[in-house]
């Protein structure tokens, strides 16, 4: 008799893990959905593109279009750095003619890109031109430092050739961004990872990026110790960034 008592057990509480194990699933693949949805990311470089998030059992599957190739990697990235993604599906398509590498409209892209996750420029007040590789920056600079940055950025896109920066400087200095701007961890490492990979010297860079708390930790391998100061200089000026740990060793 209680042999048999012990059995029922066993079978209800098995039975019970069974049924609470798809709730379980099924309340962290809605958290992760709603969080992709919710990121700065998703709300501020990715609104105007139509993307659909699925997450099963932390496999998630991102189907939809995008204006721009840079936004199917940014989606990527975002959503792999959620708690709880195992994998990320990424079978988002990019709208129109894709532009080919290194032509002019790649370059615009890229480098307006570049602009946009810095915090110590605007990207949004700054228009770009790219003819033969050459780029030509307009707009207004909040001050002479911030123009000379924007110039130093734009340089250092891979396969810009030259810059040409006829940005004008506000005669008031205007407030720039601080460093503690809120942005969820996971929009801060996939805008660390597109800034690493656009910037020329850094794109070779063999670089982890994890973030907590707005606190971005490096990993991985540098050739020297300038490429490794230059990697923290880029990252910290990221927009939500309020440090970095750069563990990177060097070759």
């Amino acid at each position: 008799m209680k042999a048999l008592y012990r059995i029922t057990l066993m079978l209800a509480a098995v039975a019970l893990l069974a049924i609470s194990m798809p709730v379980h699933a099924s309340k962290m693949d809605d958290r992760i959905e709603s969080s992709a949805r919710k990121s700065y990311v998703f709300k501020t470089h990715l609104k105007a593109d139509d993307i659909k998030i699925q997450s099963v059992d932390g496999v998630v599957s991102l189907t939809g279009t995008v204006s721009e190739e840079s936004h199917k990697t940014l989606a990527r990235d975002t959503v792999a750095s959620l708690p709880g993604v195992k994998t990320v599906d990424n079978r988002l398509e990019v709208k129109g003619e894709r532009p080919a590498e290194n032509s002019d409209t790649w370059l615009m892209m890229k480098v307006k890109t570049t602009l946009l996750f810095h915090r110590s420029v605007s990207g949004s007040k700054t228009e770009v031109n790219v003819k033969d590789g050459i780029v030509t920056l307009q707009g207004e600079a909040t001050s002479q430092a911030q123009k000379d940055l924007t110039t130093e950025y734009a340089k250092d896109v891979d396969g810009v050739k030259d810059v040409k920066n006829e940005m004008t400087v506000a005669k008031t200095p205007k407030k720039t961004e601080t460093a503690g701007e809120k942005i969820d961890d996971a929009s801060i490492t996939a805008q660390v990872k597109m800034t690493l990979l656009y910037h020329r010297s850094t794109s070779a860079l063999n670089t982890s990026v994890t973030t907590k708390k707005g606190v971005v930790t490096l990993g991985g391998k540098a050739k020297n110790a300038t490429e490794k100061d230059l990697a923290t200089k880029l990252v910290n000026d990221v927009r939500g960034v309020k440090s970095v740990k750069n563990l990177m060793t060097i070759e």
